[in-house]
């Protein structure tokens, strides 16, 4: 087993794990590391943890110190030189008369690179656009081209539910989403209903998934016979996100009558899904 803390560059960013070696940090600390990408500043946002060696890559970077104000003054600092850094290269992009959307800059914390991040719907030759960004910011230039997805992530927004986007607050990686997901959850398979602010199917379709999935597995499929406390009936309607069975019972006019799970399993009905 190998101890390990979880630290996070991002809000809503990929967790990667890194060696505390000495140092004793909580969640609440900031701190400096070192990555691929150089020297950076990250969150702790899982605290002191021991792992399989399977688990992670080995060797671990370690954790460099903890993060002092001077370091905060340091990414404000940075932030507003994106700033800076996007409306030029916007400029130098109409210049060079490129199809592409400029989405986000970043410096890295030690300011030994830019990253411009772009989307764009085919290849492009950005030869000239990089060497003109070198000129100017006496750096070193990475142009990333990112899809939909991610450039929902960068930006943020709001969503159909009237939430902040599920991308930008919490998740920390897209997982696929496929349109059965849609169809196990009842939903209309309009596009523009089932959709996110990227064009993709929501997120949501996934993480939501899996409850769906286990209360399907309890409940009976529609159609079904079943026997309740007032005789005989078939099921005619469920309610999967409540657990809620609507039977209908031929013996009372049709009657259709809604019993909870908890209700059928107390009255002894057998379900054979519920006792699995």
């Amino acid at each position: 087993m190998v101890e390990v803390v979880g630290i996070r560059f991002k809000q809503a960013g990929k967790i990667y794990y890194f060696d505390p070696g000495m140092l004793e940090l909580t969640t609440e600390d900031y701190v400096i590391v070192e990555t691929v990408r150089g020297i950076e500043f990250g969150k702790v946002v899982i605290a002191h943890k021991l792992v399989d060696e399977d688990d992670i890559v080995l060797p671990l970077k370690r954790v460099i110190r903890v993060a002092d104000e001077k370091d905060k003054v340091t990414v404000l600092e940075n932030k507003d030189k994106s700033q800076e850094a996007f409306d030029v290269c916007q400029e130098k992009i109409v210049s060079h008369n490129l199809d592409m959307k400029l989405v986000d800059v970043e410096y890295t914390f030690d300011r030994n690179k830019v990253i411009f991040y772009f989307t764009a719907d085919g290849r492009v030759d950005f030869r000239d656009l990089v060497k003109d960004l070198a000129a100017v910011f006496k750096t070193r230039i990475e142009l990333r081209q990112i899809g939909v997805r991610d450039e929902a992530k960068l930006l943020g927004g709001i969503g159909p539910c009237g939430r902040m986007l599920c991308c930008s607050t919490f998740l920390g990686d897209f997982e696929p989403v496929s349109i059965k997901m849609a169809k196990d959850q009842s939903l209309s398979l309009n596009p523009a209903k089932i959709s996110g602010l990227c064009g993709r199917l929501m997120c949501c379709l996934k993480y939501e998934n899996d409850d769906y999935e286990e209360a399907k597995r309890l409940l009976p499929d529609i159609g079904e016979g079943i026997k309740t406390s007032h005789g005989n009936g078939k099921v005619v309607g469920l309610n999967i996100l409540e657990r809620i069975v609507q039977v209908e019972l031929p013996d009372e006019d049709a009657k259709v009558l809604e019993y909870t799970l908890d209700e059928l399993i107390q009255e002894g009905v057998n379900l054979k899904q519920a006792t699995e």
